[in-house]
């Protein structure tokens, strides 16, 4: 007998699944709550849709941390190659790019959406748009079916849940998957933004080097006690040595702040205290900047301290440095004693910031927490407490760096869960 699939939500893992399910010969019904499908792919990458990595499976899975462990057997089985494949038979070239990135070739998202759509359609998945879905029905822990927002019930042997976190709202995702989820009895992990820009408590200074952005930097993240000992933060997946960051007017922002927050996020949240090292000059050691500084310093006699570290940073942020050091304005170098020249040189060594929390969640480009790992299985993500209900992409809790990690997971949960869900195993 023909199993019915309802799919909630024509996202990236909501497309594959259709398009999975209805290859199999299931019949298929996509519910979209927007007007079109895949709004986030559109705007993911930089509206480019960074489609997956080529970093190897171990480092790919290091990349969720602790979590990375319930995506082995997906990624086994459905992983980069077979994504790329996919793509490439409905007419997507991709390449790679820094950072084994990979795109479209032809720079466009879009053309990711299509093909996923067609994918789908062309199998003989049918797709409704403004179509919301208020919950799952179910009878004696087993799936029935859908209600809808206007008060029809859609019958189903499968229901598969791809309705994506909180994180961009406007492209559909408010987080209705949670609340079905938890109706169902699904604990839901807090959740966080990850991929998010993050506040700091000296929002004065932040404002004052806002749009300021640096390159060839190293951040390090601290945790203080109540006895201001310190201790570098755990970030469980790889940090670049050094990268850009960004100030806005209030914090700090950039690829090695995003990538980092998630961790700095889940700190805070669990109570501690989180400090920021900026070391401007990574390739120097504190000595060499000293050194240098003392060279220049007589070289340079009646110039100020702001004049002259305008040769190390850029002029506001070598303002704010002199500001920080606490040298009058108006004093020339030769008159520094060389405890103030230590202070400088700790200030370009170990620019610190007090981080006190992060942008909303709808700032993130991801969300982390979701539905319980525990509570789903590995292998066809099919839900342990109600039989029918599979559980995809950014509804569970998987959440990690930018790179094309994040879509890679959805694309594999959401393809394995269409493959279960058909009933062709």
């Amino acid at each position: 007998m023909t199993r019915r699939v309802v799919v909630v939500g024509a996202g990236a893992a909501g497309l594959i699944a259709a398009g999975r399910a209805a290859e199999l010969g299931a019949e298929v019904l996509l519910l979209e709550k927007m007007e079109e499908a895949g709004k986030k792919i559109l705007v993911s990458g930089k509206s480019r849709c960074n489609v997956t990595n080529t970093a190897p499976l171990e480092t790919f899975l290091s990349y969720f941390g602790r979590n990375g462990l319930f995506l082995r057997n997906a990624f086994h089985r459905f992983f980069r190659e077979e994504l790329l494949d996919l793509l490439e038979r409905f007419g997507v070239e991709t390449q790679a790019e820094r950072g084994g990135r990979i795109f479209p070739t032809s720079g466009n998202a879009q053309d990711v959406r299509d093909a996923l759509l067609r994918y789908a359609e062309q199998h003989g998945a049918t797709v409704r748009y403004l179509t919301e879905v208020r919950k799952v029905v179910t009878r004696a822990d087993r799936v029935k079916g859908v209600s809808l927002w206007n008060g029809e019930l859609v019958p189903a042997d499968a229901v598969i849940l791809a309705t994506g976190g909180v994180s961009w709202p406007a492209t559909g995702s408010t987080g209705d998957g949670y609340v079905i989820a938890q109706e169902l009895g699904h604990t839901l992990q807090p959740l966080h933004p990850g991929l998010v820009p993050l506040t700091v408590v000296e929002r004065a200074t932040a404002k004052a080097l806002q749009g300021l952005s640096l390159r060839n930097v190293q951040c390090t993240f601290l945790t203080r006690d109540t006895r201001e000992r310190e201790r570098p933060l755990r970030i469980p997946y790889p940090m670049p040595d050094t990268g850009e960051m960004l100030f806005t007017h209030f914090g700090v922002s950039g690829p090695l702040i995003l990538t980092a927050s998630i961790a700095v996020v889940k700190a805070i949240r669990d109570g501690k205290v989180v400090i920021l090292s900026i070391d401007l000059k990574p390739g120097m050691g504190e000595r060499e900047v000293e050194s240098r500084l003392q060279r220049e310093f007589e070289e340079h006699p009646h110039q100020q301290v702001s004049t002259l570290l305008r040769g190390w940073v850029p002029s506001t942020l070598a303002d704010v440095l002199a500001r920080l050091s606490g040298i009058e304005e108006e004093r020339h170098v030769h008159r520094i004693r060389a405890e103030e020249r230590t202070t400088i040189a700790a200030l370009i060594k170990d620019f610190r910031w007090t981080i006190s929390g992060s942008l909303p969640l709808a700032a993130g480009m991801v969300t982390g927490g979701g539905v319980a790992l525990d509570e789903v299985d590995p292998v066809k993500f099919e839900s342990k407490k109600v039989s029918g209900l599979y559980l995809v992409g950014e509804v569970l809790d998987l959440a990690a760096d930018t790179g094309g990690f994040n879509l890679q997971a959805a694309f594999s949960t959401g393809y394995l869960a269409g493959e279960d869900a058909s009933g062709s195993g």
